[in-house]
């Protein structure tokens, strides 16, 4: 018994310091050395947060940009973040990625099969991407020009503009927020 007692008080102490410990120090860390000292970004128009800019959004109208298709439930519902789970293979995840690719040629006539981005008809892991290439990005510039009556040029300058860099010219990918894009080109 004396064995239990002391085997269960080490376990208790282990699940303390590791549980709020390590919580403390991943905190801490985050307000020295995260971006907005560990808060998330939050994107406001005329002082009302509109969303937020680490979480994608739904825009589905032809005058938005679009983001990457969530398998998080309606709505990027952050609460349901997962991945579709079906492989390359799976019959059901080919019927559901040809659908995309059906409906963004719709609203892409211009385009044809083969320049579909492979990321706009497939979703990322998490089904909460707020980004999308710069490439997926420009082969929506004509769809969204014409629906806002917009020159494309102008459109074309906004997303250039809105392109977020490789950290230091090395890590990462070079991105386009979504969220933010799509405020950006409310103000024009």
């Amino acid at each position: 018994m004396k064995n239990f007692i002391k085997a269960f008080s080490l376990t208790l102490a282990m699940c303390v310091l590791l549980g709020l410990g390590y919580v403390l120090v991943l905190w801490a860390f985050a307000k020295v050395a995260g971006p907005g000292n560990g808060n998330a970004e939050v994107v406001t128009v005329d002082g009302k947060v509109v969303g937020a800019a680490n979480v994608g959004q739904q825009f589905t109208k032809d005058i938005y940009f679009w983001g990457r298709p969530s398998c998080a439930g309606a709505g990027y519902d952050a609460a349901n973040s997962c991945g579709s789970n079906k492989g390359p293979t799976n019959p059901e995840y080919l019927a559901e990625v040809e659908a995309r690719i059906d409906t963004f040629l719709v609203h892409h006539p211009y385009l044809e099969r083969k320049d579909v981005p492979a990321e706009m008809v497939t979703a990322s892991g998490s089904g909460l991407d707020p980004d999308i290439t710069p490439q997926s990005a420009r082969v929506q510039v004509k769809r969204v020009a014409a629906a806002r009556h917009l020159d494309e040029d102008k459109v074309a300058t906004l997303v250039e503009q809105s392109i977020e860099r490789p950290l230091l010219g090395l890590f990462g990918p070079a991105k386009v927020n979504v969220l933010k894009l799509n405020v950006a080109l409310d103000k024009l």
